[in-house]
């Protein structure tokens, strides 16, 4: 239809040839329904899961309104996560290559703080960061919101989750009441009206149905005595053979156990969660995202904002307390018209978990028994690829096409040997097949990237 085509949208002509680069022409649900308004300036509240395109809602919109000729902050966007805030960060740049000499910076704890003091001091026309590293520049006067038009909340609830409540309304009150207010959850709890009311004016309210279709995820819940469950998890590996999967834990604790008891049964796992440091989880999502970890084992908070394409499986090794929590994390498989599996452990003790889901969802839910799981005890899931970091990264204008550049050149290897590749401030990671990590690694000892000898090793 054409009212959903980017096209039909108030904005240039250079950004819709942009988009339709980036393999965007129809709009999403969410986008549809809140670009108009974001777009006439109107503040927008929106119930939008991740995967829903909702980060493109707001940059588009924010991108139309700065002005490249002066470079106080313009937009602000808060997430709850580093790994998200990186993710919007890379996401909007994208959309700015159709606007000149837009400056993107990021500030996320984690991180050194003098290098985003040099960066700020050069100016910003979009700063995207978490609450607690917005709030100290503010407090040190390294960042100034006076000129603000566009605030960005993504992930409002899970920020809320996290007890940022405080922070947020600190950061808020230093910018302009004149400013444009886009605020996205993927639930919608009191607190999240509550602090809507207090910082939008008459928002639009955008709703994207955020339960999933039978037909798109299979839903299956196993009832297990205490004892059975490490072993019941085994089982549905060995049924279903995925190729790529999610468990998700509620503690830290659970994470690294169930990572390395899978290990244990030849499943290649990682875990991530908030006692990792800012590399270790970097390297985690990266070798998630590009198929060198079969299987991530995660908390809510850690997995928060992770967008991969394609997930053939997500297991709850418990139930999560909210059913909206527990539809948030199936959303991560069947995605862009594919099919998922979300399998669901659960004790007697959380049948009332169980009956809170199904009223939410308003049906039943399919409860089977762990023995109709066929096992293959020869059953091993190790990744198509393996990953290498390569010393220098943005900073040093390295770009993708100088690594793939290197690598298919002058180190001989073919385009198809070599998968996803992300570049990061200071270093950048690359997939490659099995087969060619000693070729790449041998070469990299004494060749260049870009003219400049480059250290590399296997990231384990």
């Amino acid at each position: 239809m054409p009212d959903t085509l980017f096209s039909s949208l108030p904005i240039t002509s250079a950004q819709v040839k942009n988009l339709s680069s980036l393999g965007y022409k129809n709009m999403t649900p969410v986008q549809a329904q809140s670009l108009p308004h974001v777009l006439k300036g109107k503040d927008i509240l929106a119930q939008a899961k991740t995967g829903s395109g909702k980060t493109a809602a707001f940059g588009i919109g924010l991108l139309d309104k700065i002005n490249p000729r002066f470079f106080g902050t313009q937009a602000l966007v808060l997430c709850p996560t580093r790994e998200l805030a990186d993710q919007v960060g890379k996401e909007i740049r994208k959309l700015a290559r159709s606007v000149p000499n837009i400056k993107l910076v990021l500030l996320c704890g984690g991180k050194p703080f003098g290098p985003q003091v040099g960066s700020l001091e050069h100016g910003a026309h979009i700063v995207v960061g978490t609450p607690g590293r917005i709030q100290d520049h503010l407090k040190k006067r390294t960042l100034k919101l006076d000129q603000l038009k566009t605030l960005v909340l993504d992930e409002a609830d899970r920020m809320l989750d996290m007890g940022f409540s405080d922070v947020m309304t600190d950061i808020i009150k230093r910018t302009p009441d004149s400013r444009q207010t886009l605020l996205f959850s993927a639930t919608y709890p009191d607190e999240v009206k509550k602090m809507c009311r207090s910082i939008q004016r008459d928002p639009i309210t955008v709703t994207v149905e955020s339960d999933h279709q039978q037909s798109v995820i299979e839903q299956l819940f196993y009832q297990v005595k205490k004892h059975e469950r490490n072993n019941t998890l085994l089982a549905l590996f060995e049924h279903y053979q995925p190729k790529t999967a999610i468990v998700f834990c509620h503690t830290k604790a659970q994470c690294s156990e169930m990572a390395e008891f899978l290990r244990e049964h030849n499943i290649e796992s990682l875990a991530i969660h908030g006692d990792l440091d800012q590399r270790e989880r970097d390297q985690v999502l990266v070798r998630f995202a590009n198929n060198s970890c079969s299987v991530l084992v995660a908390t809510d908070v850690a997995a928060r904002g992770l967008d991969i394409k394609s997930i053939g499986m997500v297991i709850n090794y418990e139930l999560p307390r909210d059913p909206e929590i527990y539809v948030h994390r199936i959303g991560r498989t069947g995605r862009a018209g594919e099919t998922g599996l979300a399998m669901s452990l659960f004790a007697e003790h959380e049948q009332v978990r169980v009956k809170a889901i199904e009223e939410y969802q308003h049906k039943p839910c399919l409860i089977d028994s762990p023995l109709s799981l066929d096992r293959n005890n020869s059953y091993k899931l190790y990744p198509p690829m393996v990953t290498i970091q390569i010393d220098g990264g943005r900073k040093d204008k390295i770009r993708p096409g100088d690594i793939l550049g290197a690598l298919t050149g002058d180190a001989g290897l073919e385009g198809k040997q070599i998968g996803k590749i992300d570049i990061f401030d200071r270093s950048s990671y690359v997939a490659l097949e099995h087969e060619a990590v000693r070729q790449a690694l041998n070469y990299l000892a004494n060749g260049k990237i870009k003219g400049r000898p480059a250290k590399a090793r296997k990231v384990r």
